[in-house]
């Protein structure tokens, strides 16, 4: 594991500071790690030069210790909510033994973190596990079946979305998008992490998985405008669309929602299936 950001920018490093210290302040971490495109500095000048500020995040994972007495996703959410205005972040939160536990397992993405992630915070209290054996085989076998799954589903999800915008039933059109979108998000960790958190919020999936490629970030980059209001019309679909009465949203929007869906899980076609060839050739030795 790294102990340095060197590698940032002023600004970033700022930052990362700022965020340190209000998450010691909320939530007592033993461990705070930087991982992701900011933990490596050939990986993060070239994700910055083509993908605007506004759709990247810090990845932070957040080591409690073990009994903390709160959730994992209450931590993350006050975390992310305690740091907004002062950095953007994307935080993991799991206790020091379930950490350990990947680790020694060879879970790819507890192993990488561990390798290559940057220890932001260390309370010296709780040592990091030695990373296990990650069997390349296994890997490279588990992400495609993970895809296989995920990707079946959420292609599912949006012919389903498809026949219900030709049927004028926009409102469950939207539903069904925001399914889709939840499967593939959830199949692109799968495929890249052997992992993926246990969330229906599509915006925390999104960011999760957008350090994996530029064009797969500007699909839904939640710019200022026309962009965030899209997106938030996505969000609504989970619950917005089915339960409330006054609810609505007009064809049009539900055809430029179908056509961007649409557009996600070909460029997630792509993305993946880039890396499970990068997978089967690790495998194969």
């Amino acid at each position: 594991m790294n102990n340095t950001s060197s590698h940032l920018e002023p600004h970033r490093r700022r930052e990362l500071e700022l965020a340190k210290r209000i998450i010691i302040q909320a939530v007592r971490p033993e461990k705070i790690i930087l991982f992701g495109v900011f933990s490596s500095g050939d990986e993060t000048r070239t994700y910055t030069e083509q993908v605007p500020p506004y759709v990247t995040t810090y990845d932070l994972l957040i080591v409690m210790k073990e009994g903390a007495g709160r959730s994992d996703y209450e931590l993350q959410d006050l975390v992310e909510d305690r740091c907004r205005g002062s950095a953007q972040v994307t935080a993991l939160v799991y206790d020091i033994g379930h950490v350990n536990r990947r680790i020694r397992e060879g879970q790819i993405f507890f192993a990488s973190v561990r390798r290559d992630g940057i220890l932001l915070f260390d309370a010296g209290r709780a040592p990091l596990a030695k990373p296990g054996i990650t069997d390349p085989v296994q890997v490279s076998l588990l992400a495609e079946s993970d895809f296989d799954r995920w990707s079946r589903q959420s292609i599912a999800f949006y012919r389903s979305a498809e026949f219900n915008l030709g049927a004028g039933e926009w409102k469950t059109a939207l539903f069904l998008l925001h399914q889709a979108v939840e499967q593939i998000y959830q199949a692109i960790l799968l495929v890249h992490m052997g992992y993926k958190p246990t969330t229906h919020n599509l915006d925390k999936l999104r960011r999760h998985t957008n350090r994996y490629s530029p064009e797969l970030a500007m699909v839904f980059p939640r710019s200022p405008g026309e962009e965030d209001r899209l997106f938030r019309l996505l969000l609504s679909g989970y619950v917005d669309a089915r339960y409330k009465d006054g609810f609505d949203i007009g064809e049009a929007d539900a055809r430029l929602l179908t056509e961007r869906v649409g557009r996600l899980l070909n460029v997630s076609e792509r993305v993946c299936r880039d890396h499970l060839a990068v997978l089967a050739k690790q495998a194969a030795g």
